[in-house]
């Protein structure tokens, strides 16, 4: 039995450590080329199950992007509700006022 190759002996983690860097477009715009490529079907096997690990990865690394976006969003909507809720009591004050 042979020595395994150094791409054989990197576990899918580590074959995807990279990820964990990418930002969030790169990383959306790998994950739609993943996509592609296994939804094209010509792909062998061992390559469709390496692709489908990164898929994952990178599925995961834009899901965290944009929980990230949106619970700094929703501090930032907070912090503004916060602010108007201590102004809207003051005199001549129509902050709560849409028009």
């Amino acid at each position: 039995m042979s020595a395994p190759s150094p791409a054989e002996s990197i576990g899918p983690a580590d074959a995807n450590a990279d990820v964990a860097s990418l930002p969030y477009e790169q990383a959306r715009e790998q994950l739609v080329g993943v996509v592609q490529r296994l939804e094209a079907g010509q792909v062998p096997l061992e390559e469709a199950l390496k692709l489908w690990e990164r898929g994952e990865a990178l599925a995961a690394r834009c899901q965290s992007w944009l929980d990230d976006a949106r619970a700094r969003l929703a501090a930032v909507a907070d912090a503004g509700h916060a602010d108007t809720a201590d102004d809207s009591g003051a005199p001549g004050n129509h902050a709560s006022t849409p028009f």
